[in-house]
């Protein structure tokens, strides 16, 4: 692991700040700084123009619409957009570029890539993701969802939970069963499905917070192209590992900017709030900071294995437990910080509910609050902590797997 940049690194730097001057009005001061209407219009815009300069996906081959970047130009292409206040995409592509795009490009034929990829870069197919189940959260392998082949259809039957942002998506990546008799990690496949028809129903899920990002998903007959499964069929959970591989490892690699910059703006607020010289605050600020450098030399490593070639594996669930267990840490102390103000909330909720408040927002207490209530789900969604420490002790040190019960 090299925590530097070479000369060529810093040289493709300068391109993005040049290009960021080039797009941003003079005076700009980050997205917070805007209203929640402009905030919608600007990432609108933003995100048509990092499709045309080919930054929207920026390491995917050119053909497809992306930038054919490096993995280092990449996360270096992110700071620059940290830095700046603007976001690196849409509000939907976590799962559409990052997670089943990626997987596409890994996993999909020469046909599935020409069409769904560049669909995703234009914004005409949007995606939300389908594999937890009511019975089947953390032992994901038990799921029941079934598809079964008639003609050249799919046939899907079950139900979903927990789907993020469905309520926008026109497209879902879900995982079935296709084989019965199979081993429950066997007889799985990975299939695109419109969300577009009647067989498929979204009901929002309310959150403590009072929003609804997550849905129920039920599947009644709903249909799908015969030729809409990534790899090969009965043998989609190694297609679902690499999706949650691309999840966790290129959040390794991006996300300690933005957490070095939301630990920034927390040393603000104890500042503001005049706790600063508290001692028990100024401790616990102290190790916010060691945790977050700490954050980004395992970002660090997941990027020179990038930059080697190496694909996301089972070692990407180490920066998962981390952060989710650091950001509930974070966000308790921003409470304990803002005191009373935290009984009431003052300003906008961020633009995002995983973070607190965008660049250039006035650090108020809505959007801690707001990233306070998510960060309780941290440790859940994306794989729970005790499944990933399963994956690290089980598939990364070689520990035993648990006893299980006979017949589970």
């Amino acid at each position: 692991m090299d925590p530097t940049y070479s000369a060529e690194a810093e040289a493709f730097r300068e391109k993005a700040q040049a290009f960021l001057a080039e797009h941003l009005p003079a005076n700009w001061s980050g997205i917070g700084a805007l209203s929640q209407e402009e905030q919608t219009t600007f990432k609108a815009q933003w995100r048509t123009l990092l499709a045309e300069q080919r930054y929207l996906a920026p390491s995917w081959p050119v053909e497809y619409g992306g930038g054919g970047l490096t993995a280092l130009e990449k996360v270096i292409l992110a700071e620059e957009f940290q830095r700046a206040g603007v976001p690196s995409g849409g509000d939907n592509d976590a799962f559409s570029i990052q997670m089943v795009g990626n997987t596409i490009l890994m996993w999909g034929t020469d046909e599935q890539k020409a069409h769904f990829l560049p669909r995703i870069i234009s914004g005409e197919d949007i995606w939300c993701q389908g594999y937890s189940e009511p019975d089947a959260g953390s032992d994901l392998a038990g799921l029941g969802c079934r598809a079964v082949l008639d003609g050249d259809e799919w046939i899907i039957n079950g139900q979903k939970i927990w789907t993020s942002a469905g309520q926008n998506a026109n497209w879902i990546f879900v995982l079935c069963r296709t084989d019965l008799d199979a081993p429950k990690h066997k007889g799985i496949s990975f299939l695109l499905c419109p969300v577009d028809q009647p067989g498929v129903e979204l009901r929002p899920i309310a959150m403590m917070s009072g929003e609804s990002e997550f849905n129920e998903t039920f599947f009644t007959d709903a249909r799908t192209a015969k030729e809409n499964v990534v790899g090969e069929v009965n043998a989609g959970w190694a297609v679902a590992m690499t999706l949650l591989g691309y999840e966790r490892g290129e959040a390794a690699a991006t996300m300690p900017i933005m957490f070095r910059a939301e630990a920034d703006k927390l040393m603000d607020l104890a500042r503001e709030h005049g706790v600063n010289n508290d001692p028990v605050i100024r401790q616990r600020l102290a190790q916010v900071y060691s945790e977050v450098e700490i954050m980004r030399l395992l970002g660090m490593r997941t990027l020179t294995g990038f930059v080697a070639g190496k694909k996301p594996g089972p070692g990407e669930s180490a920066f998962k437990l981390y952060w989710s267990s650091y950001h509930q840490r974070v966000t308790e102390l921003a409470i304990d910080i803002l005191g009373p103000a935290a009984t009431v909330e003052t300003g906008s909720r961020a633009s995002t509910a995983f973070h607190t408040d965008s660049p250039g927002a006035p650090n108020l207490s809505a959007s801690w609050i707001g990233a306070f209530y998510n960060a309780r789900a941290g440790t859940i969604y994306a794989g729970t902590s005790q499944v990933q420490r399963n994956i690290l002790g089980e598939m990364v040190l070689g520990l035993p797997k648990e006893p299980r019960v006979a017949g589970h």
